[in-house]
């Protein structure tokens, strides 16, 4: 759940946890990117993806700034609860012990200007899991953290929303290609309607909306009970995924090499922005779940240079992905799901490859809904929850589930759009919680840090944009954005 201290699980090794974190941004993203930057242009979505991704680097240190000062403020308050603990065991009770407790008693009420000297020299390292949830209710008011779990929430559904239209979008294009409609003679750039047949009288469309129908009936449920990623399933899903990325990339890379390449895209079309810049955000996305990755890292050292080269790792994979899809094939043949391009007989001839590549989201993101779904439901009960209420067995056990489930299942009956799906989500909920609340949280923290330990304190992961333009910065960059991308929207809609 996204609100509360949790355990720090077992620790690993920095570059363990830098390999944690690759695996965590790069997922279901990146199979839209190809067709993103096929639309906007080789050099705009360059430019695009390298600033979006330097914008994302900023936000984490602000994170993982917010981290610290957080266990810095829980760290003291152990302190002197402690202390008020050992001050009530005393059998007497001097003058000078009452002093000492009346310290601790204003000490909420003033700056504490020599914590150094009563505290550990530590009072800032990362040891407690602290989600994103717990930080806005110790940093933000009421107001901001309902904020905070309505940003979290769309997100969250927007995710469902992909997976939910991802599968049966999958397993249509791969059965009705299988039943016959497909063959490797036909050309590479052959598209196909909603309304063109599948299998016998049945159309495209209604064989999707048959699979999202199954998809629900088989993983929705686990939204009504409690579900947990176990470790094996991780590294399979893991295993699977990287798999079928380095297939990609090789195999453009050998039609390129033979002479095969298709692909001449334009150097910029500004009207693919909008949703290169959604996807773009989206497949950065990484900021909800760093606690869960920082904390069990054991040398916290070189933290910063550690995200550093992850995000440049994962900017240079983003580009051999997208680059070796955009000159091997024409701009109009990717798919919104690039693993589609070899789900075809004329792009790879074994079939073992070819079935593994077009199925591949099936499984991965199969996995992964469910885990999503109860996260979502957690974060509906949390944003309702009072203190000291129960909700009743109704409430708990059916109604927060159904409006989990059945929003993103309405979407993904009405579209499978999954570019624009992933574009929306990346560029509205994907804002908030990438550029939004990190720069509120760092900005609110840095101020109860100076009134709790005094203005000399310096927090040992602070970030290195620690000057307030970089906060006016993100922000402006995010509302800017915000604005620009519901303008060509309406403007879309209105030549439409």
């Amino acid at each position: 759940m996204a609100g509360e201290i949790t355990e720090t699980g077992e620790l690993y090794s920095p570059y363990v946890g830098l390999v944690y974190m690759f695996n965590l941004i790069v997922g279901t993203g990146a199979l839209t990117m190809p067709k993103a930057f096929a639309t906007a242009g080789w050099l705009v979505s360059l430019v695009l993806l390298v600033f979006l991704g330097f914008m994302s680097f900023v936000t984490t240190t602000f994170v993982m700034e917010a981290m610290a000062a957080a266990n810095a403020q829980l760290r003291w308050k152990r302190m002197e609860n402690h202390q008020e603990e050992e001050d009530d065991d005393s059998s007497t009770a001097s003058d000078s012990d009452v002093l000492v407790q009346d310290s601790y008693e204003r000490a909420e009420k003033r700056p504490i200007l020599s914590v150094q000297r009563r505290g550990p020299s530590n009072l800032f390292e990362i040891t407690d899991r602290v989600e994103m949830g717990q930080m806005a209710s110790m940093f933000f008011n009421k107001v901001g953290v309902n904020l905070f779990y309505f940003c979290i929430i769309i997100y969250l559904y927007g995710d469902l929303a992909i997976y939910a239209a991802a599968v049966p979008f999958s397993l249509m294009q791969v059965t009705c290609s299988a039943a016959g409609n497909d063959s490797c003679g036909v050309e590479a750039d052959t598209r196909y309607n909603d309304t063109d047949l599948c299998w016998g009288p049945l159309r495209r469309v209604d064989a999707y909306r048959i699979y999202l129908a199954v998809f629900t009936l088989l993983l929705g449920p686990f939204t009504f009970f409690d579900v947990q990623k176990t470790k094996y399933l991780q590294i399979l899903t893991s295993l699977m995924r990287w798999i079928a990325f380095a297939i990609m990339i090789v195999l453009a890379l050998v039609r390129i090499g033979y002479g095969h390449a298709e692909g001449h895209p334009p150097l910029a079309d500004f009207s693919g922005v909008r949703n290169l810049f959604g996807v773009c955000v989206y497949s950065f996305m990484c900021q909800h779940s760093l606690p869960s990755l920082i904390t069990p890292i054991s040398s916290k050292r070189h933290l910063t240079r550690l995200v550093f080269l992850d995000y440049v790792l994962i900017l240079a994979f983003y580009g051999l992905l997208s680059f070796t899809a955009i000159f091997c094939f024409r701009g109009d043949s990717l798919m919104d799901m690039y693993t589609l391009n070899f789900a075809r007989c004329d792009v790879v001839g074994l079939a073992t490859v070819r079935f593994f590549l077009g199925l591949f989201p099936v499984f991965t993101i199969s996995t992964n809904f469910p885990i999503i779904a109860v996260t979502l439901r957690n974060n509906w009960k949390t944003l309702f929850h009072r203190e000291g209420g129960m909700y009743p067995w109704v409430v708990d056990r059916v109604v927060f589930p159904t409006i989990t489930l059945v929003p993103p299942v309405l979407v993904a009956f009405c579209t499978h759009d999954l570019e624009s799906l992933v574009g929306i989500t990346g560029a509205y909920a994907g804002t908030g919680i990438q550029y939004i609340i990190p720069a509120f949280l760092v900005y609110l923290c840095r101020k109860d840090t100076q009134l709790a330990f005094g203005y000399g304190t310096v927090n040992k992961h602070r970030s290195p944009f620690r000057h307030a333009f970089w906060v006016g910065f993100v922000l402006l960059w995010a509302f800017s954005c915000f604005f620009f991308v519901t303008a060509n929207i309406v403007l879309s809609e209105t030549k439409v």
